[in-house]
């Protein structure tokens, strides 16, 4: 883009801080940024790791070179130049600082441009693996597309920065075939993206078929939808690179010598890459609004309840002190508010309709007639039982039994989740789907084998 303006560069910053500051805000609203510890679960293995700051990195690396583009092409401004015009000043023009940041800036964008590529490429390889596979392969770190996938990223990690170096003495032919090697990189993978989506519409219809809960239906359905925007925008973003990487690295430029067209097709890249990976973020990172507000109103809760807890040991406290000195019992007052004086009241006064006086009733006198009203409650109770049930020495309580052991042990390694119940559903039905399709939630939050879960799921309990 060396023959972009200065505002189609603005514009690339602009759009890379935003998708910027939404990252933070998602973080923080996903788990307070735990997800970025290098240990942030128990199964937080390598795979995890580096999806997610292969990601992270992609971002600061593309601000970089936006921003630095931005003040040197603001610094050196335009010239007239016979039979062009006005245009941005050539690099070849440019002070020695300013021509000495075109190969770091050019070599952020690159490995910027081949960390994003290993995301789209993870995320091809594991929807077709979700697509495509069966009960019988359950592991996807196991599976061809996670070896095609680590294959991939290789190439790309290595290509693209080294197409960048090989071509780095002529800054517009490092600059063409910089652009001309990651777009068609990517756009090989939005294409190839395009079967996943033609048949994802069936896949759902089979997992209906299955028997599958309707939550996983909604999510992968959700996850579906996201999937075909991503798509749109990466073409937005792949072609208009091709198309000056393609003019760029012929005898006869056409496009880039029409700052219109380079400054197009430059702000479009710039918002196709901003808007894919803003959607990459919430597949990879999905919140649970449901589960956030759950969380909100239990720790609201926990509050109620240790306020209460300490007023109710205050008032114990109060109690045990009046026991303890045998205070005699307070004497009751008139209405402060009304009357204005708390002197003790005579006896025609309290038979006043004046004063509206409240004795004070002592805790100890309220407890034991809650515990007498509790024990005449349970005779109701037990002169309500039938004389054809058998008496035992207990009151009979309906809808009630016994906790054994084995309850309370089940009780306490298992919870019904939705994740649970969906999964205990495909295997009582005995369903040809993959089990990871009922516990999925992210394509980078996953388990290496059937018996691990990951830490934000409950493992159902099987007898």
């Amino acid at each position: 883009m060396s023959h972009a303006s200065p505002a189609a560069y603005l514009v690339w910053t602009l759009i890379t801080g935003i998708l910027g500051v939404f990252l933070l805000f998602h973080l923080w609203s996903f788990d307070r940024f735990k997800c970025l510890k290098w240990n942030s679960g128990a199964y937080s293995g390598a795979f995890k790791r580096i999806m997610t700051y292969s990601y992270l990195i992609t971002v600061p690396l593309i601000f970089a070179y936006a921003s630095g583009n931005v003040i040197i092409k603001y610094h050196e401004g335009f010239i007239q130049l016979d039979g062009h015009g006005i245009i941005p000043k050539p690099y070849q023009l440019w002070e020695p600082w300013a021509q000495d940041t075109i190969f770091p800036l050019m070599l952020c964008f690159s490995v910027g441009w081949s960390l994003e590529m290993v995301t789209h490429l993870e995320e091809l390889c594991f929807w077709l693996f979700l697509v495509n596979s069966g009960s019988s392969q359950q592991n996807w770190f196991q599976s061809m597309y996670f070896k095609t996938w680590i294959v991939g990223s290789t190439v790309a990690v290595i290509y693209m920065p080294l197409v960048t170096i090989l071509t780095r003495n002529d800054h517009l032919r490092s600059e063409a075939f910089t652009f001309l090697a990651g777009s068609l990189g990517s756009l090989s993978l939005t294409v190839w993206f395009l079967p996943v989506l033609w048949t994802f519409p069936k896949f759902l219809h089979n997992l209906r078929m299955e028997g599958v809960d309707v939550a996983t239906i909604v999510r992968l359905t959700k996850f579906s939808e996201l999937n075909t925007i991503r798509v749109v925008m990466r073409f937005m973003f792949t072609v208009p690179l091709l198309i000056l990487g393609v003019d760029g690295v012929r005898p006869h430029t056409h496009i880039n010598e029409s700052m219109l067209w380079v400054d197009f097709c430059t702000m479009i890249a710039g918002f196709g890459c901003a808007i894919s990976s803003g959607i990459t973020l919430v597949i990879f990172f999905p919140r649970s609004i449901e589960g956030e507000i759950a969380a909100k109103d239990a720790a609201k809760e926990r509050k109620r309840s240790r306020s209460f807890a300490h007023s109710q040991s205050l008032g114990d406290v109060e109690s045990a002190h009046h026991e303890q000195f045998n205070y005699p019992p307070p004497t009751p007052t008139a209405n402060v508010a009304q009357h204005g004086d708390t002197y003790p009241l005579t006896e025609a006064q309290m038979q006043s309709d004046d004063y509206k006086v409240t004795p004070i009733v002592p805790y100890q006198q309220q407890a034991s007639a809650r515990r007498e009203w509790s024990m005449d409650h349970d005779e109701d109770e037990e002169r309500d039982i039938p004389t054809s049930l058998p008496q035992t020495g207990r009151p009979f309580r309906a809808n009630q039994r016994q906790e054994t052991d084995s309850d309370k042990k089940n009780a306490s390694s298992s919870t019904l989740t939705e994740s649970n119940l969906s999964a205990h559903n495909v295997r009582m039905r005995g369903a040809s789907i993959n089990p990871m399709i009922s516990n999925f939630t992210s394509p980078i939050d996953l388990y290496s084998g059937p018996g691990v879960q990951n830490e934000s799921r409950l493992t159902f309990n099987r007898r």
